[in-house]
């Protein structure tokens, strides 16, 4: 007598959920609940006041087996709940969506983005920029793009909001990598993983509304559109903030610390990881032992060929030079 076959495991969504706005996190919980393609359990990982979420998650999904909470009492930032939910996926899962906890999914977004993982290991959609309580759309779409791995790393195109990506890529992925800076961001982690393993793939398809609004974490306004006047302010801002030391060498550390110090920390991760020569190529241009000539051939290739900006070209080189001037480490 031969055994039944075993259903195939169910993709899994992982949305990181602190202190949510009711009316939206419930719309976003509901856009998902939706869903054409249906197999898929829901963990939600509550960055502290779980009872909260849960009861919140209740009200809008019912009984709903499929959805879950992961609740922590330690509150650790959004990066590290990515993480920390990431934790909770089973190694048989075929996929894995991540969800901001206030944005609103259309019907068929999974149904869109996950047969494109035959061809790629993580995928994006695009999103339609819309702001809440007043409605207005800001922009039609976000116009997310595929470009090399050397570029990705400079200027990250995938937001973990509009992503799905293989379940296999979480074990290269986990755990994240540590970098004291406010540059360490769970998407741009995860598609350089991707980009050094199975690939990277866009959908030029609309699959949800990205929600913009005044406690946002991080919104579609990021610094990579923003002008050099603006760019010099928040970097202005960011060493008053960070330190009491004035003068070029602040300055200097705090360019690199949220440019440069990030992408040697995500390449040099991943070369230890992954024994593929994409990794090692990305570790020899912007790792703790990368050749300078390698570094800027790469940096001034990605802006010629437009999948950088020419403010993160320079930024990332201006970074790197002035903190080796004035004496700092080179990690």
């Amino acid at each position: 007598m031969t055994e039944p076959e075993s259903a195939p495991a169910p993709g899994y969504v992982v949305l990181a959920a602190y202190r949510p706005p009711e009316e939206l996190f419930t719309r976003q919980l509901r856009s998902i609940q939706a869903q054409t393609l249906s197999d898929f359990r829901c963990v939600i990982v509550a960055d502290g006041g779980a009872d909260d979420v849960r009861a919140t998650m209740r009200q809008a999904v019912g009984d709903d087996e499929r959805f879950e909470i992961a609740g922590f009492d330690e509150r650790v930032g959004f990066y590290a709940n990515f993480e920390r939910g990431l934790a909770q996926v089973p190694a048989d899962a075929p996929w894995v969506a991540l969800s901001d906890q206030d944005d609103e999914w259309m019907p068929d977004k999974l149904a869109v983005l996950v047969p494109a993982l035959d061809h790629a290991a993580l995928v994006s959609g695009q999103a339609r920029v819309v702001t809440y309580p007043d409605g207005v759309v800001v922009a039609a779409s976000t116009h997310r793009r595929s470009v090399s791995a050397p570029a990705l790393v400079l200027e990250n195109q995938f937001s973990g909001a509009l992503c799905v990506f293989r379940g296999s890529l979480l074990q290269t992925a986990l755990p994240f990598p540590r970098y004291h800076g406010p540059a360490q961001v769970h998407d741009h982690w995860l598609a350089v993983c991707a980009a050094v393993t199975g690939g990277l793939g866009v959908v030029d398809r609309v699959v949800q509304d990205y929600v913009q609004h005044s406690s946002n974490v991080l919104g579609e306004a990021d610094a990579a559109r923003l002008g050099w006047r603006q760019t010099l302010r928040r970097r202005r801002d960011a060493v008053r903030a960070e330190t009491d030391a004035r003068g070029l060498r602040a300055v200097a550390r705090s360019l690199y610390t949220v440019n440069a110090g990030w992408a040697e920390a995500m390449v040099d991760t991943v070369a230890a990881r992954v024994d593929d020569e994409r990794a090692l190529r990305l570790a020899a241009a912007f790792g703790a032992r990368r050749r300078r000539g390698r570094t800027l051939r790469t940096v001034v290739a990605g802006a010629r060929r437009g999948e950088i900006s020419l403010r993160t070209a320079v930024v990332h080189l201006v970074g790197r030079t002035a903190w080796t001037l004035t004496g700092g480490r080179r990690s």
